[in-house]
This record gives C-alpha cells, sequence and structure tokens, in this order.
C-alpha cells in the first residue's frame, strides 16, 4: 500500500498538469476580440500609406498577434472595448484616432463596427466621401472628423444616427447643403460644420432642441437670419454671406457668444440684442449695419464684455450710452465712419474696466480726452487716421492722422 502512494501521487499530479494545460490552450488561441471587428482595423491600417505612420503613433502599437481588447499598456492605443459579463466576444467601442497626419482612405468596412459610440479622426488626412456605411453605426453619439480631406455631401447617413450628441465636421471639403432632416437629431448638443464648402439656405433647426453650440462659419451659405434653437448658447455664422436684419436673435435668450462677422447684415443693432440676459461676447464686424440701437443700461443686467462692431458702416457720433454698460471691457468701432468729438464720458472708462478700445480709421475730430493719456499704460486704444489732434510724441497717436483734405472732404460730405 505504501508503494501505491506515491504512485497515486504520481498520477494525480500528472493529470492535474495535463488538464492545466488543456484548459488553457483555447485561451492562447481563441481571440477574445470579435474577428469582424479586429478584421476592420486590419483594413483602416491597411487603407493608409504607411509612411504617414510614424513610430510614435498609435497605429504602430496595433501588433495584431495580440488580442486588441486584451491588451495592456502601450498597444492598440486609440481604441476602447466592451467588458461582457458573459462568455461573448469583445467589441470595439470608441475608435479615436490621435491627429498625426495618418494619409489614406477611411475602409468602408468602418460600418462593420456597430457597438461603436465614438468615432474620431480628428487632424489627419483621411480623403474622398465618407463612407456611406456609416448608416450601420446606429450607436454613434460622437463623430468628429476635424481638419482631414473628406469631399462630397455631408454624409446621408448622419440624420438617421439618433443617438448622436456631438458632431464636428469642420475643416473639410463637405459641399452642398445642410440635410433638412438633421433636426430629427434630438438628442444633439454639439454641431460644427465651419469651414467646408457648403451652400445654401439653412434649414429650419429648431428640431435640435437640446443644442448649444453651432458653428456655420467659413462657408457660403445665405438668406435671411436663420430659425434657430432657442436653447442655443454659442452661435458662429462668420464669414458666409447672410444678409437682412438681425432681430430674430432676441429669441435666443441663453447665448453667451454670437459671432455673424463677415456678412452682409444690415440695418440696426437693437437694444435688444445687448441687453440679451447671458450675452458675453458678440461680433458684428464686417457687415453693413448703420446704427446702434442703444438706451441708459444704467440698473440693466447685461453681462457684455466685448462687443466688435469693426468695419460697419456706423457714421454720427460716437454711442455714449455704450458706457453704461458695466461689464463691457473691450470695445471695437475701428473703420467706420463716425465723426465729431471722442465723448469725455469715454474719458472715464479707460482701465475701469475697459481694457481695450479701437476707434482707429474713422472721422473723429477735435482733441484727445485728457484721461486717455493718463491711463496710457493701462489699457489698449487706437486712434490712427482719424481727424483728431493728436500730437506724434503721444504712444496713443502712433500711425498718425488723415490729412487735412481727407477730413474736409468728409466734412464737406456732412458726416
Amino acid at each position: 500500500m505504501a508503494r501505491l502512494l506515491p504512485s497515486l501521487f504520481s498520477l494525480s499530479f500528472h493529470y492535474v498538469i495535463v488538464t492545466t494545460v488543456f484548459i488553457s490552450i483555447p485561451r492562447l488561441t481563441h481571440s477574445l476580440t470579435l474577428d469582424a471587428d479586429i478584421e476592420v482595423l486590419r483594413a483602416l491600417k491597411r487603407g493608409l500609406d504607411p509612411n504617414s505612420i510614424s513610430p510614435t503613433s498609435y497605429l504602430n502599437t496595433w501588433d495584431f498577434d495580440l488580442d486588441p481588447c486584451q491588451v495592456m499598456g502601450g498597444q492598440f492605443l486609440g481604441i476602447l472595448c466592451t467588458n461582457p459579463l458573459d462568455n461573448s466576444s469583445q467589441r470595439i467601442t470608441a475608435l479615436d484616432l490621435d491627429g498625426i497626419g495618418y494619409d489614406g482612405f477611411l475602409t468602408p468596412s468602418i460600418g462593420n463596427l456597430t457597438e461603436l459610440t465614438i468615432l474620431s479622426l480628428d487632424k489627419n488626412k483621411f480623403r474622398g466621401p465618407f463612407p456611406g456605411t456609416l448608416s450601420n453605426l446606429k450607436k454613434l453619439t460622437r463623430l468628429s472628423l476635424v481638419d482631414n480631406y473628406f469631399t462630397g455631401p455631408i454624409p446621408r447617413a448622419i440624420p438617421s444616427l439618433n443617438n448622436l450628441e456631438y458632431i464636428d465636421l469642420s475643416g473639410n471639403s463637405f459641399s452642398g447643403s445642410i440635410p433638412t432632416n438633421i433636426s430629427g437629431l434630438r438628442s444633439l448638443t454639439y454641431l460644427s460644420l465651419s469651414n467646408n464648402g457648403l451652400a445654401g439656405k439653412i434649414p429650419d433647426l429648431r428640431g435640435l432642441w437640446q443644442l448649444q453650440t453651432l458653428d456655420l462659419g467659413t462657408n457660403q451659405f445665405h438668406g435671411n437670419f436663420p430659425i434657430f434653437p432657442v436653447r442655443l448658447r454659442s452661435l458662429s455664422l462668420s464669414h458666409n454671406l447672410f444678409s437682412g436684419h438681425i432681430s430674430p436673435v432676441k429669441r435666443l435668450t441663453h447665448l453667451r457668444r454670437l459671432d455673424i462677422s463677415d456678412n452682409r447684415f444690415s440695418d440696426t443693432i437693437s437694444k435688444d440684442i445687448l441687453l440679451l440676459p447671458r450675452l458675453v461676447h458678440l461680433n458684428v464686424s464686417l457687415n453693413r449695419f448703420t446704427a446702434i440701437e442703444t438706451v441708459n443700461f444704467f440698473g440693466e443686467e447685461t453681462p457684455l464684455e466685448v462687443l466688435d462692431a469693426e468695419n460697419n458702416h456706423f457714421h454720427g457720433n460716437l454711442p455714449v450710452n455704450l458706457v453704461t454698460i458695466r461689464n463691457l471691457s473691450t470695445l471695437n468701432l475701428a473703420h467706420n465712419l463716425f465723426s465729431g468729438p471722442i465723448p469725455s464720458e469715454y474719458g472715464d472708462k479707460p482701465g475701469q474696466p475697459w481694457r481695450a478700445l479701437y476707434l482707429d480709421n474713422n472721422f473723429l475730430s477735435g482733441n484727445l480726452p485728457p484721461e486717455f493719456i493718463r491711463h496710457a499704460t493701462r489699457v489698449t486704444i487706437s486712434l490712427a487716421n482719424n481727424c483728431l489732434r493728436c500730437p506724434r510724441a503721444i504712444p496713443l497717436c502712433r500711425g498718425g492722422q488723415r490729412s487735412a483734405s481727407e477730413c474736409g472732404e468728409k466734412n464737406n460730405r456732412g458726416g
């Protein structure tokens, strides 16, 4: 019996080893990431110019001898995966590449990543139309393609992706118009289509009722001021071809930042806009406005800090009541047709709280308010190319004034 014990122990020991090895073999050979997802990653990498994959890039860490969802540390950077509680395969949920200049075409098989919630390809050189298989990514919440070379129309699939909360297609070469059915994306809070070749009129976007940020700048949109969702906090329409008046802005009572610069808007900037209850930054420069409707703002709760009204068609005297906007720190009225003296009330504002005042390239005349000279080191003031009595020895007067004949012609025309 004593002889049998070592033999039994030896058999048991070998059984444990064999069983352990047998059980562990599948774990070494079976990929825990869904094979179809791995093939998408392979195709994505194959579609790029190898010379654009630098040694320090995310894609250089994609070693397909390893399992993408099981690696630790510095392998397969730029992806996130599900963590299923059962024995099902892991799926890729986020593809967030580094902006290092990957150059090539995006594989149509991207549509096979059906669990994807985040797709971010910012600051690369992806080119060509965006694959139509985008329509398969029903769980996508964030789509960011900033600064690539994508062309063609805005992907038709986008309005069907009802879970989208964030879209940024800025800095590409998309063309055509905004799909009218994009207003069905009721979860959307951020939309940027800036710096593309888009054109046409803006459709009714009121259906995007949760939208807080909208940037349509640097395109070729035209028409009157569009109808926008009332919850917007930041709106940019800069560098387009919009025209007409901007009175509909007063409906957007949640706005903190409004940039409508470099368009063809005209008529008057009404006091209702200056009194928007949350507006901090207003840029109306490079338009065709002719007047600013101002009242005495003492006692009015307006948080406005920056008013940029450069390069319009304003004329007459400088609007005195702007000094009663309590929080105003930057005022730009340069490149207009203002004339007459600088109001003495303006002299009290530099440094308290005005930090920057731009009045250059008008037809202002007379002496400088003495306070301008006293506060010159505490504030930026630009007065060049007016008709002021402004000695060149004073730093504020650098840049010179208009010639007497130029100022005389303006006076002869009646301001």
